[in-house]
């Protein structure tokens, strides 16, 4: 590998890894804090809320599928990737999996981030400039895949959460 590059920020910008473990870090602390009642702020595209444990059991699913899919596009190129947010197996998943324990949850977020950052470990220069087609966002390279759907994505559920406790939801 050269230089770690699914690793590492520019000079002064926190690296994808260190990121990741930040936003995880914020979910770990803030989720237990918060009722399950509490509901995070509509979503500024559907109006749709969330409580805590859909935004747990989201997480918890998200981190492996988008890991499974960046190794897709990174291993071929042009692939097609991803979903949207309308995906019935996400959907499910999430209904199903809010009904499990938060601690049980939690742990299911530290097992993806494992993945995730075993991943990033693996990636190379070559591997993350393959490219890959979102039905909807089209063409992208491994490292934009990885930034907007594992790395931004965990931040904006961590600032979910964060929001909630913010307003005095826990």
């Amino acid at each position: 590998m050269t230089g770690d590059p699914g690793m590492t920020g520019g000079p002064g910008t926190p690296s994808r890894r260190d990121r990741l473990v930040a936003a995880a870090g914020r979910i770990r602390a803030t989720a237990p804090l918060l009722p399950d009642q509490a509901l995070t702020d509509p979503d500024p595209d559907t109006g749709e809320r969330w409580d805590r444990r859909q935004v747990l059991a989201h997480v918890a699913e998200m981190l492996p599928y988008w890991a499974e899919q960046v190794e897709l596009v990174a291993a071929g190129e042009e692939v097609p990737f991803g979903r949207v947010s309308s995906n019935p197996e996400r959907i499910a998943a999430i209904e199903r999996d809010r009904r499990e324990d938060p601690s049980r949850l939690l742990d299911r977020v530290d097992d993806g981030l494992g993945v995730v950052l075993a991943l990033l470990e693996r990636l190379d220069d070559d591997a993350l400039a393959h490219r890959g087609r979102h039905q909807v966002l089209g063409e992208m390279t491994v490292a934009a895949i990885v930034d907007r759907f594992l790395v931004d994505h965990l931040e904006e559920h961590a600032d979910q959460l964060d929001a909630g406790r913010r307003r005095g939801d826990g």
